[in-house]
């Protein structure tokens, strides 16, 4: 059975209010009643409830974050990077997977407002930004993360997708190719969407090069293998000289598929671009070139902007990265003459 308050203060010999007063403010005790009231609750093994006092007081030392994917290694990192700055202000962070279902996102969601936490990291499923203004109706403090929220109605972190796209385009294009293939899906993920259309500017500057879209499900590994293996069936003449995959794990994928019994050398036959720039595109067998984004950084951000908006709502406004692209083996052959 649980060790309560009352408990410590019948064993102690001193009344609830003094419990209490030791626990959270303890100046207001004399030094031999503290100290024999401490020694009883290490004796008890009395835990503090700080949940239910909390939800007393009508606040929490919590945070929700709620991300797309968290076998994602981008988004391990971002949710790295919240508790970071969380733990700076001693807050603990709660962290749901939405597996981009818009249902199992509400449900998180719907859990963080019965919990009374000070406020959610969201990276949404879809497009549907309504459930933002939900939260808004409960008074709770909301940021969007890797997402920006064109309205301008809720502050967020996000990079700059499009200049990530075109700068991966752009980088195939310089190195001479012209027969440019974009891997990502789906459409309506606007990430996907944004770094396919700056695919597409970079690709409208030069007269002769081509873009064929070859749209996924979703961003994983096996979706990569899936495309790359297409791309391998095909006759040489018939398949792409350059591919940017709209994320890390896709790209992996399609390494995995290429390079499988030296069908289809990369960069040779096929150079290729990655997006996130996760630790294992420098150790991959031939070292993934990717468009990287501050995965750490965004999600600290993230947090202080949350912090910025509950010290003064409205104050928080937001912030938006600019993606650097990372150059290595898959991209960097120079083709035959």
């Amino acid at each position: 059975m649980a060790v309560g308050v009352k408990d410590v203060a019948v064993a102690a010999g001193v009344s609830v209010g003094t419990v209490s007063n030791v626990l959270n403010r303890p100046e207001l005790v004399s030094p031999r009643t503290a100290e024999r009231v401490q020694r009883v609750i290490d004796e008890l093994g009395f835990v503090r409830n700080d949940a239910a006092r909390q939800l007393r007081a009508g606040r929490s030392r919590s945070i929700g974050l709620v991300v797309p994917d968290i076998g994602n290694p981008f988004f391990a990192e971002v949710a790295r990077g919240a508790e970071d700055r969380a733990a700076e202000a001693g807050m603990t962070v709660l962290l749901g997977n939405s597996d981009e279902s818009d249902q199992r996102q509400g449900a998180y969601l719907d859990l963080f407002l019965e919990q009374r936490v000070n406020g959610v990291l969201l990276t949404p499923a879809s497009d549907d930004l309504a459930v933002l203004h939900r939260l808004d109706a409960g008074g709770m403090a909301a940021v969007l993360v890797d997402r920006e929220d064109r309205g301008g109605a809720f502050p967020s972190v996000s990079v700059d997708d499009v200049e990530g796209g075109r700068l991966a385009a752009a980088h195939l294009l310089a190195a001479g190719r012209r027969r440019l293939a974009f891997v990502g899906g789906p459409s309506s993920v606007r990430q996907v969407a944004d770094r396919l259309q700056g695919v597409r500017d970079a690709v409208a500057e030069v007269d002769d090069a081509v873009l064929e879209v070859i749209e996924r499900p979703s961003l994983t590994v096996l979706q990569g293998r899936a495309a790359g293996e297409a791309l391998v069936a095909r006759d040489a003449a018939d398949r792409p000289d350059a591919v940017f995959a709209a994320n890390d794990l896709l790209a992996v994928g399609l390494l995995q598929a290429l390079s499988f019994g030296s069908q289809v050398r990369v960069p040779d036959d096929i150079a290729l671009v990655g997006y996130d720039d996760i630790d294992f595109a420098a150790a991959a067998v031939v070292p993934l070139s990717s468009v990287r984004q501050p995965a750490r950084l965004i999600g600290w951000t993230a947090v202080d902007l949350l912090l910025k908006e509950l010290e003064a709502p409205g104050s928080a406004g937001s912030v938006r990265f600019r993606p650097e692209l990372i150059a290595r083996s898959s991209s960097a052959a120079v083709l035959d003459s």
